[in-house]
């Protein structure tokens, strides 16, 4: 099965896909995820250079990317505290804009913004290998055929 023009996420609510939906202007997906920039290519055994955002991607009712709004919430080992809480209200801040708002699964095109030097997006890594997939940036999650929505990490 080849790859979809319009690849399906599918909800999970309190997981990694937890805050994807539509809005009366399409469709959005949102979440906060620690990255390192994409140059980063020593070892950073302590955690010490993961840069967390928090990013609401949103797109039209057709599923292509329209603009993403991305915010460097902290650099930190680890998101907690009083840290974690920063980045949720950053993210519902976020969320708030969007009227009409409600969480279900989407169905996206692929996409790529660099922010920060940190890939955001939905991107195609098919090969001979692994086949037909695709990536979503940095959150890591992967998605296959049976393009039904379901992501590996």
């Amino acid at each position: 099965m080849p790859l979809p023009e319009l690849v399906p996420i599918a909800r999970e609510p309190g997981y990694h896909t937890d805050r994807i939906g539509r809005y009366a202007g399409g469709q959005f997906y949102a979440a906060i995820h620690g990255a390192h920039r994409d140059d980063d290519h020593p070892s950073d055994p302590d955690r010490e250079r993961v840069r967390w955002y928090a990013y609401l991607h949103l797109f039209d009712v057709d599923g292509r990317h329209c603009r993403s709004d991305i915010s460097l919430v902290a650099t930190a080992p680890y998101l907690r505290g009083e840290l974690g809480e920063h980045a949720e209200a950053c993210l519902a801040g976020l969320l708030d804009q969007l009227p009409e708002r409600r969480y279900g699964d989407i169905a996206i095109q692929l996409f790529r913004v660099v922010h920060d030097g940190v890939t955001f997006g939905l991107i195609d890594e098919s090969d001979a290998e692994r086949g037909d997939r695709v990536e979503l940036y940095p959150d890591r999650l992967g998605f296959t055929e049976p393009w039904d929505g379901l992501y590996s990490t």
